[in-house]
């Protein structure tokens, strides 16, 4: 997996809280998206999931208040606001797979230029399956993609996946530290990048063909 320096996950959560509305039932995967409740604007009320039983998680809110019966998918403590509510996986995943999420933020291991998203086999890791995540990108009604823009081994948004696909459906948006890429019938669309970015940077990094969008905005984070 690739490390993400602590800025540089803060860009691409910050960037992610932005793409929530009001009223949104959200599932954050394990890792870098649980991250992006962090940042949720304080204007809106989002209701968080995760695929191990529960609606309505938040950050905890405080030192001291772990509780180990309430965490999220990934094992790590989370709060929860008022009027949540705890379910059996069974439940959960009748959620997931009954269309009732409007988003699910996965991290990822690649994406290529057709959309699809790879993000559960690790190159010569022992890892025991894609979890919830065939299942989210499948049924949600909108797939984010949060994940650094390179790994060691190279680029990750790639002209082909080389892992295994973890759905046919087309993920509908891609955050890095460096870009916001759109992924369209027609390819995959250079949509933001970062302060600091050139949009000659943005396709060094990437194996992908890219589209670039008319009066590309520049994301106001800086990686500085």
């Amino acid at each position: 997996m690739t490390t993400l320096d602590a800025s540089d996950k803060e860009i691409i959560a910050r960037r992610v809280a932005q793409e929530l509305r009001d009223g949104d039932r959200v599932n954050l995967g394990i890792g870098l998206p649980t991250l992006v409740a962090s940042y949720l604007p304080a204007s809106i009320r989002v209701h968080f999931h995760s695929e191990n039983g529960i609606m309505g998680m938040s950050p905890l809110p405080g030192e001291g208040f772990d509780d180990p019966s309430l965490t999220d998918a990934g094992g790590r403590p989370v709060g929860a606001m008022p009027g949540a509510s705890a379910f059996d996986s069974a439940f959960s995943f009748g959620l997931i797979r009954g269309g009732h999420l409007d988003v699910t933020v996965l991290g990822g291991l690649e994406v290529d230029e057709a959309g699809h998203l790879a993000n559960w086999m690790v190159p010569g890791k022992m890892v025991p399956g894609m979890g919830g995540a065939m299942d989210l990108v499948t049924g949600a009604r909108r797939v984010i993609v949060a994940m650094t823009h390179r790994s060691p081994a190279g680029a990750k948004v790639v002209r082909q996946c080389s892992l295994p696909i973890t759905s046919i459906r087309r993920v509908d948006l891609i955050v890095t530290e460096l870009a916001v890429i759109e992924p369209t019938m027609e390819g995959l669309v250079l949509k933001e990048i970062t302060a600091g970015v050139s949009v000659q940077d943005v396709i060094d990094a990437t194996e992908a063909r890219l589209l670039i969008a008319p009066g590309l905005p520049i994301r106001v984070e800086s990686r500085a």
